[in-house]
């Protein structure tokens, strides 16, 4: 098999995850979860050199710092593109497989979810590169364990290989749509964990966004190279037009395939979903950092200095973060991101 090469997504500001989560210093460089960052977890999952090759790691040039920093024991070997400015995962994808010989397999990892299986997210990627050789382009199908609404989901079709043609992409859904995919069977969630050959993505990106695929092309040739860190040229690279790759490859191609797998995964997204991965099963609250739950189940507090008392509030969650705190219903945390501090960071 040829070379299965991590290529780990570094973008967003991670705003639902306000106040710990900043654009300074955003979810996936930030321990949430243990010792080690989301980050790390990610680069660490891809280390056996046996099963992967060097990885490469797209971040923005305000966070490189964070990034070398905190691969530099986990993935010395890391190489690094530094975007001068984010334009979404289709054309960062682009800087990744560029770098690349034609028959590397990418496997493209957000660098903020959380997977409690290892050696299922190892076996996931041996198929997917399978089918990646085959010229599929191939998205992981999570298992979609409740009928979540924050979600895009996957539809499958005939079996191919070690997997199944996709027979369609569907946008997050509303609650009822939802319910309807859990019962079919016959969905799973999209997690935006992707394998490609580099050569067959360079092709489809020039087929479906020749002007994406031109435009990132000279702005890489135009960069500055070396043997740990490439630098697309600033004006140039700024002039792509920002897409998803779902948007630029997944939903265009004849060759959209998927692999099925079960990891424990979450996009740790917001406070509610990190609440659900830190609860243990002997507990009904959470508290991490000084604090106490009197007489309230479902609540979370999170501190980092402040000694919090909650009392008598069922399903709350309480950060305390330098001088900012927030206090939010689990069921509302999707609008953390609305409050007018966080939109200052």
């Amino acid at each position: 098999m040829s070379n299965i090469v991590p290529v780990v997504l570094c973008g967003g500001s991670g705003t639902r995850l306000w106040p710990r989560s900043r654009a300074a210093k955003p979810k996936p460089f930030i321990p949430l979860l243990g010792g080690k960052t989301l980050y790390q977890s990610t680069l660490e999952r891809c280390s056996d050199r046996k099963l992967f090759a060097r990885p490469v790691v797209v971040v923005g040039d305000k966070h490189l710092q964070f990034a070398q920093q905190q691969a530099s024991e986990i993935a010395p070997d890391a190489k690094f593109i530094v975007e001068p400015v984010g334009r979404n995962t289709a054309p960062a994808i682009a800087l990744a497989a560029l770098t690349l010989d034609a028959d590397d397999i990418m496997l493209v990892c957000p660098s903020d979810h959380h997977i409690v299986d290892a050696p299922a997210f190892e076996a996931a990627a041996r198929a997917a590169a399978g089918l990646a050789a085959e010229d599929w382009l191939v998205s992981f199908g999570i298992q979609a364990t409740a009928p979540e609404t924050g979600y895009g989901y996957i539809r499958r079709g005939e079996a191919v290989g070690d997997g199944f043609r996709v027979e369609r992409f569907v946008e997050k859904p509303d609650l009822q749509m939802a319910l309807q995919f859990i019962a079919d069977g016959g969905y799973a969630w999209n997690g935006g964990i992707f394998a490609f050959r580099a050569g067959r993505f360079r092709e489809e990106l020039a087929r479906h966004r020749p002007d994406m695929a031109a435009r990132t092309k000279q702005a890489f040739d135009r960069g500055q190279h070396a043997d740990t860190t490439i630098r697309p040229d600033d004006a140039l690279f700024a002039a792509v037009e920002g897409e998803s790759v779902d948007y630029a490859i997944m939903e265009n191609t004849d060759r959209a395939a998927m692999v099925d797998v079960s990891m424990g995964w979450s996009d740790i997204g917001n406070w509610d979903a990190l609440f659900q991965k830190r609860l243990s099963p002997s507990q009904e609250n959470v508290i991490a950092g000084p604090g106490e739950i009197i007489g309230a189940r479902g609540s979370m507090i999170d501190s980092d200095g402040p000694h919090v008392t909650l009392v008598g509030a069922d399903d709350i969650v309480v950060v305390v973060d330098g001088d900012d705190v927030l206090v939010a219903g689990r069921s509302a945390v999707q609008r953390v991101g609305e409050a007018s501090r966080c939109k200052k960071q």
